[in-house]
Formats: C-alpha cells, structure tokens, sequence
C-alpha cells in the first residue's frame, strides 16, 4: 500500500524555455520597430518673429450692389437705371473693382423673371461672382 520512492530512478530538471524564448522575441520586435524612429529627422519649429512676411497690402473694393426695384428699374448702387441698360452700368464698376463680385437683392412684389434677367445682366457685365441677398 505504501509506495515507496525509487531513488534509482533518474529525475529530470529541466529548464521551460518558452517564456524566455518569448520574452526575447518580443523584445528583438521593439528593437525593430524602435529603430527607424531614432533615425528620423526631428520637426524643425522656426521662431515666428524671423519667419514672419509682411502681408501684401490690396485695395479696398466697393461693393457693388444691384436691387431690384420693380419690373423695369434697378438700382445700381446708389443710382437707379432701367433694367434694359444694367449690364452697361455695370460694366465699368466691375473693371474696376479688385475681386469682381457683386451683390444681387430684390425687393417684395418683383416677379422671378425680373430677377433673373438682373442676374444675367451682371454675369454679362463680366461680375466673376454674384452673392444673393434677401432684403
């Protein structure tokens, strides 16, 4: 019943290698990945008082603005003219303004057709950008 130990048998101790076989491998990983990041260049930061330019000075342009009056005037800033001859007074203010937009608003009462004949009138004119306005 008692089992006695045999101390002839040949007890074996071994070492598990597989946590350290991990451990290394994990580390030789890091060591990889880690590696071009040391070599990168590092962000260059300029002081801003040295890098600063002197912005370029531009013109103050007018706005130019068309108001649908009634169905046969507009507006043309501060000047009212027949919807006929838009586009004509229109044309030089637009040559001479710096970024060629114009202000486009109608008044209540105005039919859709009007309206957009005004558009047109400024694209004509050669306005680059026309912005709607409610009024």
């Amino acid at each position: 019943m008692f089992r006695r130990w045999n101390t002839e048998q040949a007890q074996t101790h071994e070492v598990n290698m597989t946590p350290l076989i991990d451990v290394s491998l994990v580390l030789v990983v890091m060591l990889l990945l880690a590696t071009p990041l040391a070599f990168e260049a590092s962000i260059g930061v300029r002081d801003a008082q040295r890098a600063a330019k002197r912005a370029k000075a531009t013109d103050a342009s007018e706005r130019i603005e068309l108001v649908v009056v009634s169905e046969d005037s507009v507006r043309v800033n501060r000047g009212v003219v027949a919807r006929d001859v838009v586009a004509a007074a229109l044309a030089p203010l637009v040559a001479g303004s710096v970024d060629k937009k114009v202000m486009v608003g109608c008044d209540r009462g105005v039919s859709h057709g009007a309206f957009v004949s005004a558009l047109d009138q400024a694209k004509l004119a050669g306005a680059a950008e026309i912005a709607v306005f409610e009024r």
